[in-house]
């Protein structure tokens, strides 16, 4: 890889991960006031209409952002023809909802509470739909700056907004609120510094160019959407809005890692990935690099959040949200499978193999469909002492499923990238093995150490300590990388 795609590409990593830690920063300082001030079922209330939400996000961008991606070179037509492709979904789509909201109630036993949170909420997709566009163009062209700057805009001021409505006690349209104010100052910093404005014109020449990339992505992105967000509605309609507020929190802490890591990924690896993918030497050293910078961050990441899960949740909550823990637990195992899935996604859209991640992507979901089948009746279970007793049944199906994805789609992608299975999983296991091993010792330590705080301080700095110490002793080539460009450089990262 040249020295200008190397130099590219580590900066593209250094600003998404500046985005995600600074982002989710704020996103956690605000989810923690909210979580303390709001009931089990504000958060349910909203975890039943961001169900709906998912999808519309889903078909107002049908899967173009990623063909723009994939391709080399694409026009200033081709750009202002998907942005208008987009607010037309958008708007169409909220129109439909905005009817459709009593039928959303009634999936939801009926509470009327949702009717008017949905029509407030739905807004949010249309002004996602209106910078799409402009976060595309600056992840292609590797310049992502910006887009971190809008995200920390965007979260500082919906942070804002929610605390003072949700102390003001306005319960869940806090929320409803906080996203839609969030979504609106990402959206005008991104029009507002980018320098691009849209042709008024639209090609259909342009759209159908994008198809074979696009509806392959749109299908696959339909059916990760849909189990992503199916367990949502089933446990608000089978369990009750509290449940699904248990739910929703595990949910959405877990999310904040890995979707941080995934998105990282995605934006940062897809553009250079683009760049070599007439190379297949090049391509095979390209992926492996990546393998190994995943595993490096991903397995620790984790691994020590899943064991340190409960003294975080005493430290930041109280006992409140104790149900959502196990939830919590569960949901980063299976993040772990969903992260290197798709990353391996990643690999193969990059050489616009899409029939091949919409087959995977079939497969998982067929998985996960049986399983999911197999734990509904028990959905709405408890035990005593356990609220969410069902919930956890259904997770671990989920589980199974995604790891039966994971090691199908190792076996598909390694030939695609010119690899063997078994390097594959050599990249990654150094890194599992020493993250394992470590939380055996925070284990210990939780065992001898009753003080939250305490506990919370020695974990940390054990695990950062103990990780660090033996990548270096082994002399990880990732590590060295990782400590040299992130501070001060990124002309180091050879990949």
């Amino acid at each position: 890889m040249s020295q200008v795609l190397k130099s590219l590409t580590a900066g593209s990593i250094k600003w998404n991960i500046i985005d995600k830690v600074s982002s989710q920063l704020l996103y956690a300082v605000t989810g923690i006031v909210l979580a303390r001030l709001l009931s089990q079922e504000d958060f349910g209330l909203v975890g039943a209409v961001a169900v709906f939400q998912a999808f519309a996000s889903l078909f107002v961008d049908s899967g173009f952002s990623y063909a723009l991606i994939q391709r080399k070179h694409p026009t200033h037509l081709d750009y202002s023809t998907v942005l208008w492709f987009n607010l037309i979904m958008s708007g169409a789509l909220y129109v439909v909802l905005f009817f459709g909201a009593p039928l959303i109630a009634d999936c939801f036993q009926g509470d009327q509470r949702i009717i008017p949170i949905s029509r407030v909420m739905f807004v949010s997709f249309i002004l996602n739909a209106s910078a799409i566009v402009q976060t595309n163009r600056l992840m292609k062209q590797m310049k992502v700056k910006m887009v971190a700057v809008s995200n920390s805009a965007g979260l500082f001021a919906g942070a804002i907004v929610g605390i003072y409505l949700a102390v003001a006690g306005y319960g869940a349209w806090a929320i409803v609120w906080q996203t839609l104010t969030l979504n609106f100052t990402k959206s005008l910093v991104l029009w507002l510094t980018s320098g691009w404005t849209p042709l008024w014109r639209f090609s259909m020449q342009s759209l159908r160019s994008f198809f074979s990339v696009g509806s392959g992505m749109m299908f696959s992105s339909f059916l990760n959407v849909l189990f992503q967000n199916i367990y949502s509605f089933f446990i608000g309609n089978r369990a009750g809005l509290r449940q699904l507020g248990y739910y929703t929190q595990g949910d959405k802490w877990s999310k904040m890692g890995i979707s941080s890591i995934s998105q990282v990924l995605t934006s940062s690896f897809l553009p250079a990935l683009s760049q070599v993918q007439d190379d297949p030497e090049r391509y095979a050293r390209v992926t492996s690099k990546m393998n190994r910078f995943t595993s490096y961050l991903l397995f620790p990441a984790m691994g020590f959040l899943t064991i340190m899960a409960e003294p975080i949740f005493h430290f930041l909550f109280g006992t409140k949200w104790d149900p959502s823990i196990i939830l919590f637990q569960l949901l980063l195992l299976r993040g772990v499978f969903t992260v290197l899935t798709s990353l391996y996604n990643n690999y193969v859209i990059a050489l616009a193999r899409t029939r091949l991640v919409v087959a995977m992507e079939t497969l998982r979901d067929g998985a996960a469909l049986l399983f999911l089948l197999c734990a509904l009746p028990f959905v709405a279970d408890t035990r005593p002492g356990d609220p969410v007793w069902g919930i956890r049944l259904l997770l671990w199906g989920q589980i199974a499923a995604s790891f039966i994805a994971w090691l199908v789609m190792v076996i598909k992608t390694a030939p695609v990238c010119g690899r063997r299975v078994v390097d594959f999983l050599r990249d990654s296991a150094p890194y599992l093995a020493e993250t394992v091993a470590i939380m055996a010792l925070l284990w210990l330590e939780s065992l001898f150490v009753a003080d939250v705080l305490l506990l919370l301080i020695m974990q940390a700095l054990t695990a950062l300590g103990a990780y660090t110490a033996i990548n270096t002793v082994f002399g990880s080539v990732i590590q060295r990388e990782v400590l040299c460009f992130l501070p001060v450089s990124y002309t180091h990262l050879t990949l």
